[in-house]
């Protein structure tokens, strides 16, 4: 064993990697603590609403494609850089649903998921001490890569003051001056926030007066509620020249560990991103593509799912507020993001989210997740199990009575 850990590169702590005591990870942490008090707890059900993976399997007619498309034989063969048929369908399924006319498949391409595309995007800017400006929280693949290939990350905290958005006024100059990649997330996770076509044409100017180049990760752009529409920040003039999209057919198409997704931006972008992606795999399976495109010629397949999630966020936005959270409805994903209670009535008070999530399932089973970058916050998810509209009401009756139960202050 010591001469692998002799081995171990730097970045990812060199001969230290091994070695034991180091501070759990808070998802480890949530989900060791799940299981010990889930078997502590055999009758009681656990609520889950920590998951952030849809509760439903795809639509069986896509199903179906991919089951007819894989019995071909020449679907049998490398992918590569993706099929002309995918390419073609998000071409449309963008115009259809974000409105984006001026595309074509050259502004294509596919990947193995959002995750391996935004673990390939840093090789394609990120030199040594290059900075990525990361809000805090977000999803971390982006940063990870960046500090692999020796480059820094710039936190931008997403704070209640600012509605959820970055601060993009006050980043130092000297950042500034380093700075090549800005992530965004609309809409958000974990906040639920959403974006502006305000806050979008702000974020095009910073990124062409700082020469910056913004990812886009619209994971959750499909899943719009009420009066809000889907929103891409490629319908801002100009935005194409300093911007790439990322969207994924996991959470709108429920087809999460399919792996597919698409990234959109400039011929030049495309052959830079595909540069990388031809030396880290050969594409996704033909046959999923096919299925993929399938999804995207009929986008009306998310319907039900918005619906639901729609029909869940009523629901539980109201609960929440009669159990004494500050909570409101978003308009986009599937999270409710809310401040942490401040403690047990005439007991101890939560230092932080962290610590009054694990209260919460300790002492409800009810798994929610903590975030303690900007504030002290729980998200909630509504992608529980539930097979019937009257099953999420009978849940969220279960939910009001579990936390009354545990005699929270405010």
């Amino acid at each position: 064993m010591e001469f692998l850990d002799n081995l171990v590169s730097d970045r990812l702590g060199g001969s230290s990697f091994f070695k034991e005591g180091n501070e759990l990870y808070k998802f480890e942490k949530i989900k060791q603590l799940t299981k010990e008090t889930t078997l502590k707890n055999p009758n009681i059900k656990l609520i889950d609403m920590g998951v952030g993976e849809p509760d439903q399997m795809a639509d069986l007619s896509i199903v179906d494609i991919l089951n007819i498309e894989a019995r071909k034989k020449e679907n049998r063969f490398y992918a590569d850089n993706g099929i002309d048929e995918f390419r073609e369908s998000a071409c449309k399924y963008l115009k259809n649903i974000y409105r984006l006319n001026n595309l074509t498949k050259n502004n294509i391409m596919h990947g193995i998921g959002s995750k391996s595309i935004l673990a390939m995007i840093p090789f394609c800017f990120i030199n040594t001490n290059d900075i990525c400006l990361m809000p805090k929280p977000a999803y971390p693949t982006l940063s990870t890569y960046t500090k692999f290939l020796g480059g820094e990350i710039y936190n931008l905290p997403l704070c209640e003051d600012y509605n959820f958005y970055p601060d993009l006024d006050n980043i130092p100059n000297d950042i500034l001056k380093r700075a090549k990649l800005l992530y965004l997330n609309y809409p958000n996770n974990p906040t639920g926030q959403v974006a502006s076509i305000e806050f979008y044409k702000k974020a095009i100017e910073f990124a062409k007066k700082h020469n910056i180049f913004i990812i886009s990760d619209a994971a959750y752009g499909h899943l719009t509620y009420d009066d809000y529409k889907p929103l891409s920040i490629l319908s801002i003039d100009g935005a194409i020249d300093v911007c790439v999209e990322i969207h994924s057919m996991s959470k709108s198409f429920n087809m999460t560990g399919w792996r597919l997704a698409f990234i959109v931006g400039n011929e030049k972008f495309i052959k830079l991103y595909s540069t990388i992606k031809s030396h880290a795999d050969s594409g996704q399976f033909r046959a999923i593509q096919l299925a993929g495109a399938y999804a995207l010629d009929n986008y009306s397949l998310v319907d039900p799912n918005r619906e639901r999630y729609s029909r869940r966020l009523d629901l539980l936005t109201k609960t929440l507020k009669e159990i004494g959270f500050k909570a409101s409805k978003p308009k986009a994903g599937f999270y409710i993001y809310v401040p942490i209670p401040i403690g047990i009535k005439n007991g101890a008070k939560f230092k932080n989210a962290e610590e009054a999530s694990l209260y919460i399932l300790s002492n409800s089973l009810i798994s929610t997740v903590p975030w303690d970058d900007c504030g002290g916050f729980l998200r909630f998810s509504v992608t529980y199990d539930a097979n019937t509209p009257e099953d999420e009401i009978n849940i969220m009756n279960d939910i009001k009575k579990r936390f009354i139960n545990l005699n929270l202050e405010f």
